[in-house]
């Protein structure tokens, strides 16, 4: 697929330090790929400067076609942009607040009305667009920031940590909003500092370090280059754990774990030791209350690959 989102070898210092330091990336069209990376790792500063608000020092940069250091007007046109605060007024209801935009936008004043209805209904917040939006909640003021975003119809939209300091339930609106535009053939670029998100909606992920791209891939393919599915017993008995630990390193040769009820151990072959397992418990009549094959987190793909305990900006 044609990416819609181009970067080579991008660079961007502030003095003697390199936030982008030959910066990797491409986004094909209709997907969503989340950038994930510790403190100071530029991923912002990578959205920045393909939202044309940052001029950057050396590399290529396109989005949409179009190059962002010669075309930024054409760049612009073609793009949204939500940061981590919802860039709405208060004092307006969510229609005046899009109407607004809509015109900001140079569409006409009837165009502008129809797109923020259209908009309002799309995002579930019809029955409270006369509302001003000092009266919504965090989860529809990020809906409504996301739809202001989306008047001009963009080929390419930038979520730059769209749910922090959402509750869970706004946090799930707003991923069914983000979920509805990759649908309908937006693509996204989001950077999030929670790595359930990204797990939830990225079809690939670029992990940032030091300015450039160290891994990239589906979530998928990343939890599996950790090669560290292991199988876990969850026993009701604890003093079948010798017995348990027993089983499990003759069936899969690897040195297992104990803690508390749980015994575990390493599973290379995950549907054969399964399989094994099972028969093995079977055969044993040892009591279990769950068998399962556990694999690998993104929090965990992240802290191996970068030694961070945290994401940020």
């Amino acid at each position: 697929m044609t990416p819609q989102i181009h970067v080579e070898g991008l660079r961007k210092r502030y003095g003697d330090a390199y936030a982008l330091e030959g910066f990797d990336l491409s986004v094909p069209a209709g997907t969503l790929c989340g950038l994930l990376g510790p403190n100071g790792a530029g991923k912002t500063t990578a959205v920045r400067v393909l939202s044309t608000l940052l001029r950057h020092d050396g590399g290529v940069a396109r989005v949409a076609g179009f190059d962002v250091a010669t075309e930024p007007a054409k760049v612009r046109s073609a793009i949204g942009l939500a940061g981590q605060q919802a860039a709405v007024d208060e004092l307006l209801s969510g229609r005046q607040n899009l109407v607004l935009f809509g015109r900001l936008h140079h569409l006409g004043r009837r165009e502008a009305a129809r797109r923020a209805d259209a908009l309002l209904e799309r995002f579930g917040l019809a029955d409270t667009g006369p509302k001003p939006v000092s009266a919504y909640s965090g989860g529809m003021r990020r809906r409504l920031d996301l739809a202001a975003s989306l008047l001009a119809t963009p080929k390419v939209l930038f979520l730059d940590e769209p749910t922090t300091g959402l509750d869970p339930r706004s946090r799930t609106e707003v991923w069914r909003a983000v979920r509805s535009l990759v649908a309908d053939g937006t693509t996204v670029l989001l950077t999030t500092q929670y790595l359930e998100e990204a797990d939830q909606l990225a079809d690939r992920i670029s992990l940032v370090e030091h300015g450039r791209v160290i891994a990239e891939g589906t979530p998928a393919e990343l939890k599996g280059s950790l090669n560290a599915t292991r199988i876990e017993l969850v026993l009701t008995d604890p003093d079948a754990l010798g017995a348990a630990a027993g089983l499990l390193a003759r069936v899969t040769g690897a040195e297992p774990v104990t803690e508390e009820l749980r015994v575990s151990a390493a599973a290379p072959d995950e549907a054969s030791v399964l399989t094994d397992v099972v028969r093995e418990l079977a055969a044993s009549g040892l009591a279990v209350a769950d068998v399962a094959l556990r694999r690998p987190t993104l929090d965990e793909v992240f802290l191996q690959l970068t030694g961070q305990a945290e994401v940020a900006r």
